[in-house]
């Protein structure tokens, strides 16, 4: 318990304004537990997983997936499920207890959430024996199967796999799931939305599986949202060009594809081109932070001083970080 009270203090010093109390703080952690797997090699391996009911504990698939067997830990006593459910396609698994002594998270739909909304996640990652945390806000939620995957900046590590995605309200949003590969990492996380319609599910039969999940699938079956990824960490700018054109095609309202395609063009030096996607994608959605920086360099390559000070207004309403990067910008050009 002393590591645990260590580590909350810190987050209190680190996101006071998101994290109230401290109270509050503990009672999140009876929320997150360890999942323990056995390897038919005889290796071990763990994962993170969130108490959602008095007996459900939810994790990633990929995490118990083809194991001899799992189990849940906390304050160093195990609980061993006594069955389990698995959408395997969308990689979520839910353990079932008995009854769990542990305090399940409030869940909140996806479809409430908003771009640059605060949000931390809390996982056990490279088999650390304290949860850790990471903050961060929704930079994009990209729609697949009726719901949406939830892309956030709170940057989670190895072993967070199925490890929980809050708001300030410490509602349960997402479970950390997967990121894009290279430094510049995008980091996914699954809606709970999901977990509500697995739960009324029947039970598996075996933890093994062929199935893999959608994140995981060759390049030409991924969703627009990842196939853009690579391109844009390449600067394979007519690559993202094609592939964003596509997903605009599919999904005109995208505000996302939009920016992509904005990204393009600034790569492309096709600074008009790539003013009109950025436009599009604020007008779509007028919390595209992201968007509107796509928008600040442009007016700051263009020495448009008016245009840079409305943005930065704007920005600094959604991310004042960001909103700092951009007077940086004006202080340049004064």
């Amino acid at each position: 318990m002393k590591h645990t009270i260590s580590l909350f203090l810190l987050l209190i010093a680190t996101q006071a304004e998101a994290i109230p109390t401290f109270e509050k703080l503990l009672e999140l952690n009876n929320s997150i537990v360890v999942v323990n797997v056995d390897f038919p090699d005889g290796s071990s391996g763990t994962g993170t997983g969130v108490v959602v009911s008095k007996e459900y504990v939810a994790t990633d698939c990929h995490v118990i997936a083809n194991t001899l067997g799992a189990n849940i830990s906390k304050y160093d006593n195990a609980y061993k499920p006594i069955a389990f459910k698995a959408d395997w396609k969308h990689d979520l698994c839910l353990l079932k207890f008995e009854e769990l002594p542990f305090t399940p998270a409030p869940l909140r739909d996806s479809q409430t959430l908003q771009y640059e909304e605060d949000v931390f996640s809390v996982s056990y990652p490279n088999g650390s024996n304290v949860p850790q945390p990471s903050y961060g806000s929704v930079k994009a939620m990209h729609r697949l199967d009726s719901s949406v995957i939830i892309r956030s900046d709170a940057a989670f590590a190895l072993g967070s796999s199925g490890g929980g995605l809050f708001d300030e309200k410490y509602n349960l949003i997402g479970i950390t799931t997967f990121k894009s590969p290279g430094p510049q990492g995008f980091f996914y996380s699954l809606p709970v939305e999901w977990i509500k319609k697995l739960m009324k599910e029947p039970d598996a039969k075996s933890l093994k599986t062929l199935d893999i999940p959608f994140w995981a699938m060759p390049f030409d079956q991924k969703p627009y949202f990842m196939k853009v990824v690579i391109p844009y960490q390449n600067k394979e700018w007519d690559a993202l060009k094609s592939i964003s054109d596509l997903w605009i095609k599919e999904e005109p309202n995208s505000s996302d594809a939009w920016y992509f395609l904005g990204l393009a063009g600034q790569g492309k030096k096709d600074l008009k081109a790539a003013k009109e996607a950025f436009l599009k994608a604020e007008r779509i959605n007028p919390r595209h932070v992201d968007a509107m920086m796509g928008l600040a360099d442009i007016a700051e390559s263009e020495k448009d001083l008016e245009a840079l000070q409305n943005i930065q207004k704007k920005v600094n309403q959604l991310n004042t970080s960001l909103a700092e990067v951009i007077l940086n910008k004006l202080d340049k050009l004064k």
